[in-house]
């Protein structure tokens, strides 16, 4: 071990006790399950199921759900296999809880303290560990590394800053990295960055361009379809602080249903009393004569991109966070427009642009321009959306290449199974 990861381990051990009292603390703000702060510290809350197990593991919203990919490939391959999943944060936690398949585990990943890491894993005892994007836990790995648990890292993303941090303990960094036997990058930029820290890369695997539509209620879709009035529909999705506004601005007068769908529905509200629109979490359903309606639940964007003729994805106008995943619509054939700010999937946007399934927008008064045109040509909506269909649906084919790749890391089936 290098002194960093040994200072690390020591430094960890010793704040350690804190850990209930700011969970607790956490929890009091609403940023922790108060009903499930044990897992947070090691101490499962369900039984472990007999047989081989495999962890999967993403820290946020668009990590976690990004593995769901990887559970409905896993479970067509290996059947036999638990799926225990593992996230950080209480919005993917609801999320998942509609997501997951029935069998699937999810439970919330301990702090990153040796005695809560060894909790957890002689629990849970994973024959393999999967973990998505950037989760480098030091003491959760080196245990799970020493119990025998192998260990991939999949869609691996590392940002310049990142990797700059690491080049000040590069011993640190490679011994980290080799303790992964597979490490898939999710493109070229990390790629590069993650061979410099001394990272054996594979091949290319960005899992949020994978995955299936996103599920939704056919009867409650039939009654919102009435309830448009026969408008056409304006959906923007993953909105940001300052875009419900922007939106709003450029699809008055157009005729249109505009559904803002916020990326933190907590802000529902004041979304809500900022443009006297009804909100969906009340019960309230858009009638003949509103032009507005909040979509401030979870769970329900399966629903509401089936429901679109076009989508604006949220956090990409000025002042945006670097935009959201394009996909999701995507995949349901429906056009995409987005703002300037696509850091965050610029190499899917610009697949996307070039193939003309995806418009930008520079503001307010051009994203009005670009939805009266697309509102006013059905024909090149449908262009659009088959356009994106097709783009969708071959970003899925890495997906069984890399299911290939973690196979021989996977434990044998047993006879039962085999046969």
């Amino acid at each position: 071990m290098t002194l960093p990861l040994a200072l690390y381990g020591l430094a960890t051990g010793l704040v350690e006790p804190l850990a209930p009292g700011l969970l607790h603390r956490r929890a009091a703000a609403g940023r922790e399950d108060p009903d499930r702060l044990g897992e947070r510290l090691g101490r499962a809350s369900r039984p472990r199921p007999a047989g081989p197990l495999v962890w999967l593991h993403g820290v946020s919203v668009g990590e976690s759900l990004s593995l769901l990919a990887l559970v409905e490939g896993l479970r067509a391959r290996r059947p036999d296999l638990t799926l225990l999943i593992t996230s950080g944060t209480r919005t993917s936690a609801d999320l998942l809880a509609r997501r997951l398949p029935e069998g699937v585990v999810h439970q919330y990943v301990p702090v990153d303290g040796p005695r809560a890491a060894l909790r957890f894993l002689d629990h849970w005892r994973p024959d393999i560990g999967v973990f998505a994007e950037s989760e480098l836990w030091p003491n959760l790995l080196q245990s799970a590394r020493r119990r025998g648990t192998r260990l991939a890292l999949v869609s691996a993303r590392i940002t310049e800053g990142t990797a700059r941090t690491w080049r000040r303990a590069p011993a640190s960094a490679r011994r980290l990295l080799g303790l992964f036997d597979l490490i898939l990058p999710q493109d070229q930029a990390s790629a590069a960055r993650l061979a410099e820290l001394g990272a054996a890369c594979g091949r290319e695997l960005n899992l949020k361009r994978a995955g299936s539509p996103l599920p939704f209620d056919p009867a409650e879709l039939g009654r919102l379809r009435g309830l448009a009035g026969g408008r056409p529909v304006i959906l923007a999705a993953s909105t940001h602080p300052g875009e419900e506004a922007l939106v709003a601005g450029a699809a008055q007068g157009l005729g249109a249903l505009l559904i803002l769908a916020p990326r933190h529905p907590d802000r529902g509200g004041e979304i809500a009393a900022a443009l006297s629109a009804p909100r969906r979490t009340l019960g309230q359903s858009p009638g003949p004569h509103d032009p507005i309606w909040i979509a401030d639940t979870l769970g329900e964007m399966g629903l509401l991109f089936r429901l679109a003729d076009v989508v604006v994805m949220g956090g990409s106008f000025p002042g945006g966070i670097g935009g959201h995943n394009p996909l999701e619509p995507a995949r349901l054939g429906v056009p995409v427009l987005t703002g300037p700010d696509i850091a965050n999937s610029a190499d899917v946007y610009d697949e996307m642009l070039d193939e003309a399934c995806a418009l930008t927008a520079r503001d307010g008064p051009d994203l009005r321009r670009k939805l009266a045109g697309l509102l006013g040509q059905p024909a090149l909506r449908r262009r659009m959306g088959e356009a994106a269909l097709g783009y969708a649906a071959r970003q899925g084919e890495s997906l069984s290449a890399a299911l290939d790749d973690l196979a021989p890391l996977l434990p044998p089936p047993s006879e039962k199974s085999a046969a």
